[in-house]
């Protein structure tokens, strides 16, 4: 299939020194409320990726739950490929990919374990449903059809008919410590504006420093 006409002229407003916030996470934070506000689907929908001690690359879409000065968390199982993979390789990038904007951010950093409250904390504010299917998943484990999840989910939904869901010991959140940010916005002939982040340390202390890249 030849998809060599497939292109779309970025036509938004462009991206200029002057106006990027010298904290990379106010900047994130700029952007990532107006795509809220653009009622965009999932904003908080970003791209993981991970690598195992081989440097074999994977990615997948998982959900971020908070972020702040300390970092951006997600929940996932802790049997599951990624948690495996950041296990091996605690590097990791995360990608915002919000194409209405014409934006993108990427953000490159480590990832480690949050604590078992912080991971209960959030836990107890998911649906019942998704706490049900915390339990029930294997998350990356081959399974032989989905009656068997099926019928799996309802062995669990029947043992926790009474009483309050408990924390799995097998799932929580991780936070990745942020080491460099991208802001990427779109313009037209492909001039893009790409602004870079790199953590810098000093005599006054940490902050950053930014550069423009070519698109």
């Amino acid at each position: 299939m030849d998809i060599a006409d497939l292109r779309k002229e970025y036509t938004r407003s462009g991206l200029e020194r002057e106006i990027l916030n010298e904290d990379p996470l106010q900047q994130f934070e700029l952007w990532f409320q107006q795509a809220r506000e653009a009622e965009l689907l999932e904003p908080n929908a970003m791209v993981l990726a991970t690598a195992t001690a081989a440097a074999t690359p994977f990615q997948r879409t998982v959900l971020l739950k908070y972020f702040d000065a300390n970092g951006f968390v997600f929940f996932t199982n802790y049997g599951s490929r990624k948690a495996q993979q950041i296990g091996e390789n605690s590097q990791v990038s995360l990608l915002f990919l919000w194409l209405p904007l014409e934006r993108q951010v990427h953000i490159t950093g480590t990832a480690a374990k949050v604590s078992t409250e912080e991971s209960l904390n959030y836990f107890l504010s998911r649906p019942r449903g998704s706490q049900l299917g915390a339990w029930t998943s294997q998350q990356s484990a081959v399974i032989a059809s989905r009656q068997l999840l099926e019928t799996q989910f309802e062995a669990v939904k029947q043992k926790f008919a009474d009483d309050e869901i408990p924390l799995p010991d097998f799932w929580g959140g991780y936070r990745v410590t942020p080491a460099s940010f991208e802001f990427w916005q779109g313009r037209p002939g492909r001039l893009h504006d790409r602004f870079f982040y790199a953590s810098a340390e000093s005599s006054a202390g940490s902050g950053w420093e930014i550069q423009r890249l070519s698109p």
